[in-house]
């Protein structure tokens, strides 16, 4: 189905999103917050778990609209502008490409496909967006010095957000929270309420009740979605402390950084201290190894080990930083190959030149081990103990760590046999947002999206299907692909005007006017006042020079679709419609003045 897109409702939901957001980003002095335990008495009693179940409905319905996910990367590029260094974008959309197509995850029924962009912004930050966008900022590339593998860490934490929708889910218990803390103040205090004092003390208890947990999720399960694409186990323990560094000695932005934290100590801020999460991630690495490898911190010094023999001190290379982001890439590759490589004799050490030893394959997650072990003729060090830790390799704590990624891979199959046995709504939900994709022109979206239709069991227009994945690959320039889903969806329902509509687009992308011409008419016959119908035959004409055939159909779309004037291009608009034309010039001047 060809949709007209629904502007009005998808600019009242990011209204109200961004009110919450707004509402909940402002900043306030910690204070006390009041015992668990009593909050939740007061808001069982005063219903406010009914407040949040609705802010949470409303934000995962925000979450699920294809307009509004391109409205948020419409207003970040506007606000922030686009990157212009196109290395910037390439590297993030190799990152993304990556996350995206070969990290083991689940999108759930009512979220969308990640779209991502770089804007123009220097701060050193990166976010998703409830609806699956992810904002990343130019300073984020700048300050990782185009280290993919500690840019792939941020990405995927930012992409966990999005998959375990934290969001939607934060500002809803926020909103939950807010109004459960006031009526406590009320109920103490006997109604005389410091609303100030109050106002900061939410926020406080937001931060630290809300966001920080799963700061950490998002971190975990980064970590996982990036080794499961490839990358360097050791990227995110080395973005966390190159990060620290940055916070402590770079920059004073009251938004990026408080003067009152202190290591291991949690303040006003959302996020945990850096050097907490560089400790995680670190043991995440350990045990990814089966427990043979760690890296461990004297002052600026760091060391690895493999079974608590150290293989490799990183010192003296400048700031602390650059310690840390050798000795984690290093650690990463021997973390890899111990998860990866079942038997000693698979890590393939042999002699090279200068009777050195090398090890291992060209694969990059290995360069920075290989090349360091090189350079330090350490290679028959690490030979030697990674053959004792095999030898001496314990099978119950290897077991333990395969049992706990076979709960992960259950997990995201749960999430998948969930979504194939979703409702007829949510099945037509995921046909409607990639018949939007296509709208758009997103013709690679619309394919996940179609893709994840047609493996719903409940989808109740299959036909349909075939023609919005036909339009889809005609947008990506699958023409043959595209006419061969066109034609059968017509074959299994010619009485859906929608079938014929998409099959005129896709013959209008072949340059083959005459038979979109007749689908157009075909489609009129079924339904003579289709409001889409009459804008593509205008298009078509419009194109051909035919202006007052244009003219005409454009006029027959403007009445049908009841003065829709998105759906008008401006210079027939404007003969259409004069005076509806010059109130809407009037406004969005003003708009921009």
């Amino acid at each position: 189905m060809i949709v007209i897109p629904t502007y009005v409702k998808a600019k009242k939901f990011l209204k109200v999103f961004f009110a919450i957001l707004f509402l909940f980003t402002e900043i306030f002095s910690p204070l006390k917050v009041f015992a668990a335990d009593i909050w939740a008495a007061a808001a069982e009693a005063a219903g406010v778990y009914a407040a949040y179940k609705s802010t949470l409905t409303s934000i995962l319905r925000l979450g699920n609209n294809v307009n509004a996910q391109m409205a948020a990367r419409r207003q970040d590029i506007e606000k922030n502008g686009q990157d212009k260094n196109p290395l910037d974008v390439k590297l993030i959309d190799g990152i993304m490409t990556r996350l995206v197509n070969d990290s083991e995850y689940e999108l759930r029924i009512n979220s969308l496909p990640f779209i991502w962009s770089v804007n123009d912004d220097e701060k050193f930050n990166a976010s998703c967006y409830p609806v699956n966008y992810i904002s990343i900022n130019r300073g984020l590339i700048r300050n990782f010095n185009l280290n993919e593998d500690e840019i792939a860490s941020v990405l995927a934490h930012e992409m966990i957000h999005g998959i375990e929708q934290h969001s939607a889910k934060n500002y809803a218990k926020a909103t939950a929270q807010t109004l459960g803390t006031m009526l406590i103040g009320i109920n103490i205090d006997n109604a005389n309420v410091d609303w100030s004092k109050m106002s900061g003390m939410v926020n406080y208890s937001i931060a630290k009740n809300i966001t920080l947990p799963t700061e950490h999720e998002a971190d975990e399960g980064g970590f996982f979605l990036t080794t499961s694409a490839g990358f360097n186990p050791g990227g995110g323990a080395a973005a966390m402390a190159r990060m620290n560094y940055y916070l402590r000695y770079e920059t004073r932005d009251f938004l990026e950084f408080d003067a009152k934290d202190k290591p291991n100590e949690q303040t006003m801020s959302d996020h945990p201290d850096t050097e907490v999460r560089e400790e995680k991630l670190s043991k995440l690495l350990t045990d990814y190894s089966y427990g043979h490898v760690t890296v461990k911190r004297v002052e600026r010094i760091y060391k690895v080990f493999i079974d608590g023999e150290e293989v490799f001190t990183a010192e003296n290379l400048g700031e602390i930083y650059k310690n840390a982001e050798k000795a984690y890439f290093f650690a990463g590759g021997l973390a890899k190959a111990f998860h990866d490589l079942k038997n000693f004799s698979d890590w393939n050490f042999h002699e090279v030149s200068g009777r050195r030893i090398d090890f291992l394959t060209d694969e990059k997650v290995y360069k920075i081990l290989r090349e360091t072990s090189y350079i330090e003729k350490i290679g028959e060090k690490i030979q030697s103990a990674v053959k004792t830790a095999y030898e001496n390799e314990s099978p119950e704590t290897k077991q333990k760590y395969l049992d706990e990624e076979n709960k992960r891979h259950e997990y995201w199959q749960k999430i998948k046999s969930e979504n194939i046995s979703a409702k007829k709504i949510m099945a037509e939900r995921l046909r409607i947002n990639a018949d939007v994709y296509n709208d758009y022109g997103q013709g690679e979206l619309a394919l996940k999206e179609i893709d994840r239709a047609m493996q719903a069991e409940n989808q109740d227009n299959m036909a349909e299907c075939f023609s919005i994945r036909g339009r889809a690959k005609a947008i990506c320039g699958d023409y043959e692909g595209a006419l061969t889903d066109a034609n059968f969806a017509i074959e299994q329902d010619s009485e859906n005007l929608y079938n014929f509509l998409n099959r005129a687009d896709v013959f209008h992308m072949r340059g083959e006017i005459e038979p979109a011409l007749a689908d157009i008419d075909a489609a009129l016959k079924i339904d003579g006042q289709n409001p889409i119908a009459y804008k593509l035959r205008g298009d078509i004409y419009d194109e051909l020079g035919k202006t007052e055939l244009a003219e005409k159909n454009y006029s027959d779309c403007y009445i049908f679709s009841k003065k829709n004037s998105k759906l008008i291009p401006k210079n027939y608009f404007e003969k259409i419609d004069p005076q509806a034309a010059e109130k809407l010039e009037k406004k969005e001047n003003r708009k921009k003045s």
